[in-house]
């Protein structure tokens, strides 16, 4: 029975129960502010149970779509690692309003189940709340169901009505108690019934779960009887879908297979039991309904939860080598399996893809360079280590990679993650943050003075005089050492941070007094504020002081911004006239340069850009600036910036073949720069990348550095320069056959053990034999091989293999066909996993297990004979 049958039958049964059909409400609540997503069935609904909404029907049943990924309700890291946890899932319903109750509800679950689904009877158990004598006995005296598959949940968490069978809305408001179904899978899948210790395992599967709201809890914990008791059900579509279909796992069923098959297609991976491809499928139906219920990626509330399930599945689609954008296209294949059930899913199929699309593209970058980082962090930390709290950080806050899915990362390779760490960091940005915020909170301070003659464009030294002082955003008349303050002159040679150039740095006295500059910006359109701090003596207004600029930062800075115009203009010759300034960053060390692209530029093409830039240094051209009216310098071809406000006089600047309109400082001659170089391109947002370069000294820092890692490498390869890409290549192709002569020895030395070991076989009645052997330096994975060849070779066994690799035990057992009816493999592992602390199980002929009490191994196999000769006789 196909899951779209499955869901449709439901629906019709209620139906023809007199229940009113539901269209699935948004995944975003309407009515409930304290809920991220619809997490059940019953949420639409929520107004209707505590009185406040009405509804011309009293029963109502629903396919809900239903989201559990943050807040709360977080399901989000155990999906792709369990069989039945989701990101997104579908609820089955029933609802009654006041009308039906306990015995309707108990009889439609049994009547859908046994006979429209045609479950066998005995394969259903049910758990009541252990007061609930009228549940246990409509379920025993009316259904039927043996007392012996009828559990009493009692309270488990120190209070009356504190069970897992005790349902409560919130801590006031209407609640009651539950029951719930189970279906046994049957005793070759392990684990016990519900209420058991054993209850964890896969044998029992809970399936739905029917809620009698039957009281109304007060604020003083009072509960009296509602007067119109309600029924709230809730089934997984998933679940019950795996039920019907024979499979263990939801992964299995039928709209999850054609799932998996379109990730696979798309990423080109070929084993379909890889549980990334599980990742993708799951995250494919989450971001697809989120999107169409009008949620889009942002960085925070649900538009951030929906940005960590795209980048979850975009890191899983990396892990399967799949490097390019590819989820956006598993969009048809949704719409196929899904969309006849919801229709707007197929009406917004295009906007689905645009909007994942251009997630995709965005990412792309920051995960190609933060899984490189992350990669090679992770190869210096040993399992079970912990990831350094920096390292996290650096990962947020350089290549903007989630914290949550560098634990994702990190938990797959039992690496832990240093959160307090990562705190401490975010912290210290913050504070300096706040710090460097006293000297940027210039705007808006009170001035009325004369306005600021800049002289930094002729020389890097000039008087001044003091016309203003200000401490704390406070107008002060005097400030003595050891003060932050802002210092505000009639004349400065100091540049304010304007157009993407940060300001000047340097110092300022007067006598014996010295105000050290951290940094320049404007108060006003043309009034500069000195910020920074009083290191010795005072100063106070009309004060005359000599301003000097740091020479040297200045320099590098000119040097970064002029080669910043040079490269613009080479990008646009290169890349096509579209490409327009976005946003940039002039300082000493770098130029930070956005600009409007949809593409990460090629290898080539930052070549070529720094080929055309290097020749306009060459070529020394000298550096001219011309005041002139805007229309006049946009007329002769000057290039106005993005967000750049300007007046009717502007300056324009011609350096080498560029000519923009800027108020910066440059250098005299293009030769000044120095040698060019762009040491980083990426993305920052959808249309927008951005390149890092350098210039100068800086430029040249970096090619020595780079050219001595070169020679190095050289050096461990005893090769020259020229030599290393064919080296390294020859190098990997050494490697992966020496990986495969060493999986060749490996398959050798198990089958040669497995042959010496069949000899260590003991006889047992009736012409068996038996294997038991804890075996030393044996890689746990070849166990299972070893005993299959064992159970060959041995012809009619019981074999029990145990091997312990860092202080974790494995353990395998098969049994040969003739003898599954007296011992079973995967009793056999679960006896033995118990005594080493451990759990085990599998099917009769094969079953695995493990523990970890390694002292108590050998104790433990050395009963498995008495076990077994036992069981034979």
């Amino acid at each position: 029975m196909k899951t779209s049958e499955i869901r449709q039958k439901f629906l019709s049964f209620f139906e023809s129960k007199g229940h009113q059909v539901v269209p699935s409400s948004s995944l975003v609540p309407g009515n409930d502010p304290t809920l991220l997503f619809t997490n059940s069935g019953m949420v639409q609904f929520k107004d209707v149970f505590t009185g406040k909404e009405t509804r011309p029907y009293s029963r109502a049943t629903s396919a809900q779509r239903c989201v559990r990924a943050g807040g709360k309700h977080n399901d989000l890291e155990n999906v792709g690692y369990t069989a039945r946890h989701h990101t997104f899932f579908e609820m089955l319903g029933n609802f009654s309003f006041g009308d039906y109750f306990k015995r309707d509800a108990i009889h439609h679950a049994w009547e859908l189940l046994t006979t429209v689904y045609e479950l066998p009877a005995e394969k259903l158990w049910v758990t009541v709340y252990h007061e609930d004598d009228e549940a246990y006995d409509i379920w025993s005296k009316e259904i039927g169901v043996p007392a012996e598959r009828i559990v009493r949940i009692g309270d488990n968490k120190g209070a009356r009505y504190a069970s897992d069978n005790f349902w409560q809305m919130a801590d006031t408001g209407p609640c009651g108690p539950c029951s719930e179904i189970f279906y046994d899978h049957g005793p070759e899948v392990w684990g016990g019934p519900p209420g058991s210790p054993e209850e964890d395992g896969d044998r029992y599967i809970e399936i739905w779960n029917l809620v009698f709201m039957q009281f109304e809890r007060d604020a003083q914990g009072n509960m009296p009887r509602l007067p119109k008791p309600c029924v709230d059900t809730g089934m997984g579509l998933e679940r019950i879908a795996a039920v019907l279909q024979h499979v263990h796992s939801n992964y299995e069923i039928d709209l999850f297979q054609a799932l998996i098959k379109a990730a696979a297609r798309e990423t080109g991976a070929t084993d379909l039991n890889n549980n990334s491809l599980k990742v993708i499928a799951d995250h494919i139906r989450a971001c697809s309904f989120l999107i169409v219920d009008g949620v889009i990626p942002s960085n925070e509330g649900r538009g951030y939860v929906l940005r960590r399930i795209i980048r979850r599945a975009l890191r899983h689609g990396h892990k399967l080598g799949q490097s390019g954008v590819f989820f956006h296209r598993l969009v048809a294949d949704l719409v196929k399996e899904m969309g006849a059930a919801y229709p707007e899913l197929a009406a917004q199929q295009a906007r689905v893809e645009q909007v994942l699309k251009q997630e995709e593209e965005r990412f792309s970058e920051t995960l190609e360079h933060g899984m490189k980082i992350l990669d090679a962090a992770l190869a210096g930390v040993p399992e079970n280590g912990v990831l350094d709290g920096q390292t996290l950080f650096t990962l947020y806050d350089t290549y903007g990679f989630p914290v949550d899915l560098t634990a994702d990362i990190c938990r797959e390779r039992n690496v832990q993650v240093d959160l307090d760490g990562f705190e401490t960091a975010m912290n210290h940005q913050r504070e300096q943050a706040r710090a460097a915020g006293k000297f940027k909170a210039a705007e808006g301070l009170s001035y009325s003075g004369v306005a600021t003659r800049f002289e930094g464009y002729e020389r890097l030294q000039a008087q001044g005089k003091v016309t203003a002082l200000y401490v704390d955003g406070t107008s002060v008349d005097a400030i003595a050492a050891g003060q932050d303050a802002i210092v505000v002159l009639d004349a400065t040679p100091f540049y304010a941070e304007s157009g993407g150039q940060v300001g000047d740095t340097g110092v300022l006295r007067s006598g014996a007094a010295r105000f050290q500059v951290q940094d320049t910006q404007k108060i006003q359109s043309a009034v500069f504020g000195h910020h920074g701090r009083m290191v010795e003596g005072g100063l106070k207004v009309g004060d005359a002081v000599d301003a000097q600029v740091d020479i040297a930062q200045r320099a590098r800075t000119v040097r970064n911004h002029s080669a910043t115009h040079l490269m613009h203009k080479a990008l646009r010759q290169v890349l096509g006239g579209h490409v327009q300034q976005r946003g940039s960053l002039v300082d000493a060390d770098k130029t930070r340069f956005d600009f409007a692209h949809d593409a990460p530029m090629t290898p080539e093409q930052i070549a070529e850009v720094e080929r055309i830039v290097n020749a306009e240094v060459l070529s020394n051209h000298a550096t001219q600036a011309r005041l002139m009216s805007y229309d006049e310098a946009v007329q002769g071809g000057a290039v106005a910036l993005f967000g750049e406000k300007y007046g009717d006089e502007v300056r324009v600047l011609d350096i080498g073949f560029s000519r923009e309109l800027c108020g910066g400082t440059h250098v005299a001659r293009t030769g000044d720069i120095g040698l060019f170089k762009i040491v980083s391109e990426g993305g920052v947002a959808a249309g927008v990348r951005r390149v890092e370069a350098i210039t100068g000294d800086n430029a040249l820092a970096w090619v020595q550095q780079t050219n001595g890692t070169l020679l190095r490498a050289a050096g461990l390869l005893r090769a020259q320069p020229a030599e290393l890409v064919d080296r390294i290549a020859l190098l990997q192709t050494q490697m992966k056959q020496l990986e495969r002569d060493l999986d060749q020895a490996k398959s050798k030395l198990a089958a040669s053990a497995g042959n010496d070991l069949a000899g260590q076989a003991i006889a047992l009645d009736g012409g068996a034999k038996l294997l038991v052997a804890n075996l030393a330096g044996v890689d746990p994975k070849a166990l299972r091989g070893m005993v299959d060849q064992l159970k060959d070779k041995l012809k009619s066994a019981v074999v029990l293999l145990a091997a312990v690799a860092d202080d974790k035990i494995s353990l395998v057992s098969g049994v040969t066909s003739d003898l599954t009816s007296k011992v079973k493999a995967g009793e056999l592992v679960g006896m033995v996993a118990a005594q080493v602390g451990g759990k085990g199980g599998g099917r009769p002929d094969m079953a695995m297990g493990g523990g970890t009490d390694v002292a108590a191994l050998a104790g433990a196999t050395a009963g498995v004979e008495a076990w077994v000769r036992e069981r034979l006789a």
